[in-house]
């Protein structure tokens, strides 16, 4: 515990130096750069706070003894171990791209028609917690079905100003990725029985240019007509665009914009993110010491969660949390299905630092 406390102290350091940088006009010249240094100005904030509140504490309970203050000592020798506790969570190495806004991909599984209604289903509930938190969302790429759902939709995430650590948009909403089942009697089924279909769910950090590096003349970029449900044609112009990067062969595409631009810099940003995704996936294959979390290393192709709407239960199988308020959880009240898989990826993460205090 005294190493983790100790290791406090080179953190303040940090922390002034990044506190001279945000005060130089320069640094607010590039948006990009000025995010990243008062994302990590706010996350040692927290830390340091909490070391100076933990000090105190002890402080406090020092005098409090010597008083012979015995209620005080009562109180102090609770609130201790607590802040020791929540420093100890806080000093704990996170996700380099938790910080980041989100490129959240949305798409219809098993069950034809009813998975694509499903996948509208899973955006809405995305853009209601969204909302809740105060964040915005942006729809990139859609591809509706016949009965207004969605085959595919690709939308972005994205905080307001500087969100404290833990509680930007891929801190919390990097666990839903994988495969989503939902048990319901779809709108298309006469019998009134009930059935089985899924929806997949892909999670990346956006990109920012100095994430990734892309070559122009490594994309081969195609327009074509956007089409809507059926294969209808829904513009007369080939405003769509489809992007291939020819080194890794993802192809990104995107129509819903009617200028062919928008759809460029819409598949731009889609493609950015996956590079990202690919170029951390790699890594992690390749760094054998590297702490890989049960949650993040769950493969995307598992089932994760199952909506049980005549039981009106959602259950999630990485952590085992169930709960009875589908309902509510639908209309956004996802933070608690989302704070067992925090807590469990936290769990994992501290015990990973234990094994290697050990060895």
């Amino acid at each position: 515990m005294s190493d983790a406390f100790d290791a406090v102290e080179a953190l303040i350091v940090e922390h002034a130096e990044l506190e001279q940088r945000m005060a130089d006009p320069a640094l607010h010249s590039d948006p990009s750069a000025s995010r990243r240094v008062g994302q990590r100005y706010a996350e040692l904030t927290a830390i340091i706070r909490t070391y100076r509140d933990w000090q105190q504490a002890g402080d406090d309970l020092g005098a409090a003894r010597e008083l012979g203050l015995e209620e005080e000592v009562a109180g102090l020798e609770r609130r201790l171990p607590e802040l020791a506790e929540r420093l100890q969570r806080q000093l704990v190495p996170r996700d380099p791209a938790d910080a980041k806004d989100v490129i959240l991909e949305v798409k219809g599984g098993e069950g034809g028609e009813e998975a694509a209604l499903f996948a509208a289903d899973l955006l809405r509930m995305y853009t209601r917690y969204a909302e809740q938190r105060g964040w915005s969302v942006e729809v990139l790429d859609a591809t509706e079905s016949a009965l207004g759902g969605y085959k595919s939709v690709t939308a972005a995430v994205k905080a307001k100003g500087t969100p404290e650590p833990g509680e930007a948009p891929y801190a919390l909403l990097k666990f839903e990725g994988g495969v989503h089942r939902v048990q319901r009697v779809p709108v298309t089924e006469s019998q009134g029985r009930i059935h089985t279909s899924a929806a997949g769910v892909l999670v990346l950090p956006e990109a920012e240019d100095v994430d990734v590096e892309v070559h122009d003349n490594d994309l081969r970029i195609d327009v074509f007509r956007s089409s809507g449900p059926g294969g209808q044609s829904v513009n007369t112009t080939d405003s769509a665009v489809r992007i291939t990067h020819l080194p890794t062969g993802i192809v990104v595409s995107c129509q819903n914009e009617k200028s062919q631009l928008q759809n460029k810099e819409q598949a731009m940003r889609i493609l950015r993110s996956r590079l990202l995704d690919a170029a951390q996936a790699a890594a992690d294959a390749h760094a054998a010491d590297a702490r890989r979390s049960q949650i993040r290393t769950v493969d995307r192709s598992e089932r994760v969660r199952t909506y049980n709407f005549p039981e009106n239960r959602i259950g999630d199988h990485r952590t085992g949390f169930k709960a009875h308020n589908l309902d509510t959880v639908m209309d956004g009240a996802l933070q608690d299905v989302i704070g067992s898989l925090v807590e469990a990826d936290l769990a994992d993460r501290l015990a990973a630092l234990e094994r290697g205090s050990v060895s």
